[in-house]
């Protein structure tokens, strides 16, 4: 069932990156120092931000609400604001770890995993429709959590609603030229990366966990994710135990 704004603040508390990545960091975090130690030649200019922001909104396929497809951490820690919350699915694409992590929950050091979709298969998630009177408002915070190093492309995607309705959305999708892009995202080659990776917004392996359990509580539990998690977490015992 659809929900208001409202929604937003009740997620707040759910997991504990939050007391980090609030709307109010994200306002007036410094994207060279805030996220970790991120390659100046990687770093997107708040003006290479803006433009791309103002080249997506370019190629709006209307004046119908715009929608942002959440398939990570934006499910539970959205940050901006929305008028309305659904569940929706998202075909022609499926979720992978593969941009490799050196900020955020990883370091250059010892790189982790971050989330991402890649063709084929499909994806469920939430669909958040932003208020209009704020929208480049709202815009400009999510380019400036997704879009510091310009490793996704926003992309106008066609989402299937759980009322049936159709929208139109903003999904943020990897782009394989990146230089962080990685290939490989197997669970043997991936699982070790997130158990020992952290950083300043967390660890990495808490994403996934958090992701495992919001995917749980809303029935959408995906098979390869939860056997990732399940790795990750003998790995990390494993290496309690010494």
């Amino acid at each position: 069932m659809a929900d208001s704004g409202s929604y937003i603040d009740r997620k707040v508390s759910a997991v504990e990156e939050i007391a980090v990545l609030t709307r109010e960091f994200l306002l007036k975090a410094d994207c060279k120092t805030s996220f970790g130690d991120i390659d100046e030649a990687l770093l997107w200019s708040c003006e290479k931000r803006a433009a791309s922001l103002c080249a997506t909104l370019a190629c709006r396929p209307d004046q119908s609400p715009v929608w942002i497809f959440g398939y990570g951490s934006l499910m539970w820690n959205p940050v901006f604001e929305a008028e309305e919350v659904a569940t929706g699915r998202l075909e022609g694409w499926h979720r992978a770890f593969c941009l490799r992590l050196t900020a955020g929950r990883g370091t250059v050091a010892a790189p982790g995993r971050m989330l991402a979709l890649k063709e084929g298969g499909s994806t469920s998630g939430l669909a958040f429709r932003l208020p209009e009177a704020r929208l480049h408002e709202e815009l400009e915070l999510l380019w400036k959590r997704e879009m510091i190093t310009g490793c996704y492309l926003p992309t106008w995607c066609e989402l299937t609603l759980e009322d049936g309705r159709t929208v139109t959305a903003l999904v943020f999708i990897m782009d394989p030229r990146h230089p962080l892009y990685e290939a490989d995202s197997c669970r043997s080659t991936i699982a070790p990366l997130i158990a020992q990776a952290s950083g300043p917004l967390g660890s990495n392996a808490q994403y996934l966990f958090s992701l495992e359990q919001e995917l749980g509580k809303r029935g959408m539990q995906e098979e390869a994710l939860t056997r990732l998690a399940a790795e990750v977490r003998a790995l990390q015992q494993s290496a309690a135990r010494g």
